[in-house]
Formats: C-alpha cells, sequence, structure tokens
C-alpha cells in the first residue's frame, strides 16, 4: 500500500479569488476551493486520475474533494482557501492571529466512485 500522507500548502489562487468576487455561494468559488493540486508522480503512485474524489485527513478533521494534476513537487499538495482547507486547519494562531496555513501533514483517502 502507497504512503499516503503528503504535506498541504494552502493559499490563495486566481480562481478562488475570482470566485469570491462573483460570490461564495457560486458554483466558480466552490469548485476553486474543492480542489487539490496533486503531483504527476504522486497522482500516479496513488492511483488517481483528475476528477477523482479524495478525503484528506488532519488532526483537526477531515474534506472531501476532487483531485487534479499539475506541476508540483512530489509529496506536496496545494489548495485555495475555502471551507475545506477551514476543516483541515487547526485554529492555533500561536498569537499571530493566523492559523498555520502552510506545510502540515495531510492523510489522503480515494473515495470510490
Amino acid at each position: 500500500m502507497p504512503d499516503t500522507k503528503l504535506i498541504l500548502i494552502t493559499g490563495r489562487s486566481t480562481e478562488q479569488g475570482t470566485g469570491i468576487s462573483v460570490g461564495k455561494a457560486q458554483a466558480e468559488y466552490q469548485e476553486a476551493t474543492t480542489v487539490l493540486d496533486l503531483s504527476p508522480a504522486d497522482m500516479a503512485r496513488l492511483g488517481l486520475r483528475d476528477g477523482d474524489s479524495v478525503r484528506l485527513r488532519t488532526r483537526y478533521g477531515e474534506a472531501t474533494v476532487k483531485c487534479r494534476r499539475v506541476e508540483l513537487p512530489e509529496g506536496m499538495a496545494f489548495m485555495a482557501f475555502g471551507p475545506a482547507t477551514s476543516r483541515l486547519i487547526g485554529g492555533e494562531t500561536h498569537a499571530s492571529g493566523m492559523p498555520d496555513t502552510k506545510g502540515f501533514e495531510v492523510e489522503l483517502e480515494r473515495v470510490p466512485a
């Protein structure tokens, strides 16, 4: 069984930013914030194809999203800020007022079609 742990980086994306302008309830925003970007090597190693559903788990919670292949380093994943990332990120701010949003471990599980 392949190692299903990855390092997740969250942040802004062009699609997510455009979606906010249209409205968070609209399809553009929902689609932009429910996609996990993975490297081609990780997609192959995990037996995933573009559009497959995956469940991500951290010690704080879980979220189910679609995945897609992009150019990223192996072992790293990216997802735009949104409701799904909020379920994965803890509330600890280390007195900064902003929780950790970069470089935390997630476990990925393929969701059967």
